[in-house]
Parts: C-alpha cells; structure tokens; sequence
C-alpha cells in the first residue's frame, strides 16, 4: 500500500491514513483513506455565481472583478478538512497527492458557463517554487480543463520575482498585494478575449483579483474557477 504509514511494533501489516491517522483500509489512495477522500465535498448549491459563496448581502464580501466564479470542492470539507490537508503537501511537492486530486478533478461536474470562454489562463506560479515542487497546480489544472474542453491554455501573465507566496502570509496581508505582484507581458494580446483564471484554491481571492484586473487591463473579460473555495 504505497503511501500509507505502517504501525510499527505490531504483528503483520496495518497501515493508517496520513490523513485521519486511523486504519487505512480497503479503497484509500496516495496515504489517504477512502473515508478522508469522500471529503472532497461539493459547494453550497445556493452560493453566489460571482464569489461561490452564500450571502444575504447583494455585494459580495470579497472583491470580485468577474462575473462568473466556481470551484470544485470546500475547502474546510471532510473530517479532516481535506482541502486544507492536501494544499500544504501540494505546495511541499506531494506527486501522490497531486496526481489523486487531479484525478478527482477530470471526472468532477464543471460549470456550463466555461463552455462561453476562450481560453485558460493559469495563475503565474513564481519560478523558483515551480521549480522547488516539481509542478505547477495552477498550470495542472489549466490543462485538465483544457482537455476537458478544447479551450487552449494561455499564458499571458507574469509574476514578479519579489512578490510574495500568499500561502505564507496572514489574511490580512493576503488582502494587501499589489497590483504589481503580477503583470501582463508586452507580448500577450488578450483584447476581447473571454478567458477563464484558473487556480488551486480560492481564499481571499486576492491573486485571483490581482490577475483579473492584468488581464482586464489588457482588454479581456475574465471568469475564475479553482479546485478548493474557502467558505
């Protein structure tokens, strides 16, 4: 059972979950169990179309610069919260965890209003993260769409070399980046396009913002989707 952590001290085989740390069982994956994966939980049905959210209010708590946003999964969903598990490893390089989640993900139900864009469009990854990892999830995720729906994978954003990794600041500071943490590049020509942001998770939806007003910038209309929204 690869991935799992065997007891030690104990007669035969028992392995556990890295996730609840209890018996893994029959049907687990990647060191998780079958019962921690089924907390890949669907959103709220009554969430927002624009924030993927439940609000009374008509403004979104966070600001948004789309008019269509959607995830996959919550989050904080499961016992332990999944999403919350899993990112932290993903951003460490776990192949096996990227690998089940993507694999999660190319049979997941999408929106119908990707079927309206023209493009995917990773959030930048800063190089030398990408290259620590071994991988690019922003850029994983912009493909599996792709193959899901012919739309081509676009890559007209930067991310400056000094910004800041969002998953290493507080909320607050989250809320705080830049407009300059990324750039459009001269040569990207998006103008009039429809194209469809795409990242790991959504939490403040700050980078999100950040791309999207880039791509506005250069005249593009844009839609946000990830695989985890922070509710």
């Amino acid at each position: 059972m690869i991935g799992f952590k065997k007891l030690p001290g104990l007669a035969g085989e028992l392995f556990v979950c890295r996730g609840c740390l209890h018996p893994a069982g029959a049907g687990g994956e990647a060191g998780l169990c079958a019962r921690c994966w089924e907390g890949l939980v669907p959103l709220d049905p009554d969430r927002c179309p624009r924030c993927a959210v439940p609000h009374l209010e008509n403004a979104c708590p966070d600001p948004v610069a789309w008019e269509h946003g959607d995830a996959l999964w919550d989050y904080h969903g499961g016992r332990p919260p999944l999403g919350a598990l899993l990112l932290p490893g993903l951003k460490q390089g776990d192949l096996g965890w990227r690998a089940a989640l993507l694999r999660r993900a190319g049979v997941a139900p999408l929106p119908d209003w990707l079927g309206d864009c023209e493009g995917c469009v990773p959030v930048p990854t800063h190089p030398w993260r990408r290259w620590r990892r071994g991988f690019d999830i922003a850029r994983d995720v912009a493909e599996l769409i792709s193959r899901r729906t012919g739309l081509p994978v676009l890559l007209p954003l930067r991310k400056a070399w000094r910004a800041p990794s969002q998953a290493e600041r507080s909320e607050g500071a989250r809320r705080r980046l830049p407009k300059k943490a990324f750039r459009l590049l001269d040569s990207a020509d998006v103008s009039g396009k429809r194209l469809l942001l795409v990242d790991d998770v959504w939490t403040t939806g700050t980078s999100l913002l950040r791309c999207a007003q880039a791509l506005q910038a250069g005249g593009a209309t844009v839609g946000a989707f990830t695989l985890f929204r922070a509710t």
